[in-house]
């Protein structure tokens, strides 16, 4: 097993939780992502801790830099997770396990709800899932960052404090300087509440995405548009979200869903072209079918 530890707190926790649980078989993977000038202290941090307690460390310098009109988080969350899978491979490691929390995810619910999201959105993180090709875990959802942090503090154990954690220009740090606050003045225990509803909207969406799989089936893929019109709108949205996502790896937004639904609904004739703009692609009818070609 490995534990991405950052040096912070939660990972700090998450790592000695997991080594006093597997002595001699946790391997901490370190991520310096070259994005401020502390980043080598971290790196230090962590060589030094991990050295205290015998416990064997990686680290991967990547350079986690933001194109232009891409997310500085999303572009340094895909870096760090092409980073750690990378490192899962070459350690032969069973899955890498996240120290992400309570407060994280009830944060990535209200983000989720700020944004308009669907079910995907509002169902927050996954306990487990996949990416790159590694098995990722988050063990400590139902624990309160504050819950961590006391227990480092009580059996007096390092860690370093990021500071871009209280950088307002992330969307996630005003989230939870701003709104975090606010919502446990009103609702004491929101985090609990907050998690419950992720859960319920994680369950609404396995249906869905079984109902869309029995549909494509149907449909057959790409989707046959005769098909798809024998169904209701919402089910037929239903059916090209999960398709496009799954087999693209893509998500259509609320107006480009819509007007491809009214493009399917009309397109009952030989010379009836579409060509939609759908994510970074198209969606083209190619005959009777639906094919999606991304960006060259």
């Amino acid at each position: 097993m490995a534990v991405a530890y950052s040096a912070g707190a939660d990972s700090t926790a998450l790592l000695l939780a997991a080594h006093r649980r597997w002595p001699g078989r946790v391997t901490a993977f370190h991520v310096h992502h070259g994005l401020q000038a502390a980043a080598d202290g971290f790196e230090t941090h962590a060589r030094a801790f991990c050295a205290l307690h015998g416990i064997a460390l990686q680290v991967s310098r990547v350079q986690a830099a933001h194109s232009l009109g891409e997310s500085p988080e999303a572009a340094a969350r895909d870096k760090r997770y092409t980073s750690l899978a990378g490192m899962a491979k070459q350690a032969g490691v069973d899955g890498v396990l996240l120290g992400q929390h309570a407060d994280d995810q009830a944060e990535t619910v209200l983000l989720a709800l700020s944004r308009g999201s669907g079910l995907p959105g509002l169902a927050g993180m996954a306990e487990r899932f996949e990416r790159h090709g590694a098995v990722f875990g988050r063990p400590l959802l139902g624990v309160a960052s504050a819950d961590l942090r006391g227990w480092l503090q009580a059996v007096s154990h390092a860690f370093i404090e990021d500071p871009s954690n209280t950088d307002v220009r992330f969307t996630r740090n005003r989230i939870r300087a701003v709104l975090m606050p606010a919502w446990n003045a009103c609702f004491p225990g929101f985090r609990t509440m907050l998690a419950r509803c992720a859960r319920h909207a994680a369950q609404a969406q396995i249906l869905l995405d079984d109902l869309a799989q029995l549909d494509l089936i149907q449909s057959g893929e790409p989707p046959a548009m005769a098909v798809l019109r024998v169904l209701g709108r919402e089910r037929q949205a239903n059916a090209l979200r999960y398709w496009l996502r799954h087999s693209h790896g893509v998500a259509a937004s609320a107006a480009q869903l819509d007007e491809l639904l009214d493009q399917i609904a009309d397109c009952r004739t030989r010379g009836h072209r579409i060509h939609l703009k759908i994510a970074s692609g198209f969606v083209d009818r190619s005959g009777d079918r639906l094919i999606y070609t991304p960006p060259i």
